[in-house]
């Protein structure tokens, strides 16, 4: 396997929502999860090699991606993003850890001498849209064995839609949100049939302070 094992983890509401609205950052909705639930998040990052997230991510959320709630090391953090269109000011760019920015040939060049300037290393891999089939084997080969993928939505479909997802992980917020237009798990266009679904069995479930956290692992078919 010439890429990372990749986990996705998530935070999804009983009807599978990640944010409260459209647009809203999913850190208002994190904010109901108790010390000890953080504890299990932070202790999947100190335990893998990088953690991804998508570049609207970074916009709306601004994380900072780094193991705090647990003793380890910080993962490199990888963002994709086609037009290297990502906020000087993030917390990406802290030096807590090492920042890779994952664009295209279309990214303006100004900004990917800025985001250089900024301490970040730049690797394309794509002309128009990232392209994950390129980009696993590049991280795997710069020492990436596992891969931490904490969405958004878009990002969650691309590594489902490839089959890149070797385990899932969600820690279920006791709360309903409701909303046709709300983010979910999961977005993109969909598979649209029974026979391309990505199938997975459960290996584990427990409670943390009532929040079910249920873990996964693909079926390979």
């Amino acid at each position: 396997m010439n890429r990372p094992y990749v986990i996705i983890v998530s935070e999804v509401t009983l009807d599978g929502k990640l944010t409260l609205y459209r647009g809203a950052s999913s850190k208002e909705l994190m904010s109901i999860m108790t010390k000890e639930v953080y504890k299990y998040l932070h202790s999947i990052r100190a335990q893998v090699d990088g953690i991804m997230v998508g570049c609207e991510t970074v916009r709306t959320d601004d994380p900072s991606l780094t193991v705090r709630y647990v003793e380890g090391k910080n993962p490199v953090r990888i963002i994709p993003c086609s037009t290297a269109n990502v906020p000087y000011h993030a917390n990406i760019f802290s030096k807590d850890a090492k920042t890779i920015i994952v664009t295209t040939e279309r990214a303006p060049k100004e900004r990917v001498e800025k985001i250089k300037e900024l301490g970040a290393e730049v690797i394309y891999a794509g002309e128009e849209l990232v392209d994950f089939n390129k980009l696993l084997p590049m991280l795997y080969e710069r020492g990436i064995k596992k891969l931490m993928v904490e969405g958004g939505a878009s990002i969650n479909w691309e590594f489902v839609r490839l089959g890149f997802v070797d385990e899932l992980r969600i820690i279920h917020l006791p709360v309903v949100i409701g909303g046709e237009n709300v983010p979910t798990l999961v977005g993109g266009e969909g598979f649209k049939s029974l026979k391309k679904l990505m199938q997975f069995q459960i290996v584990n479930h427990f409670v943390i302070d009532n929040f079910l956290i249920t873990e996964w692992k693909t079926i390979k078919t």
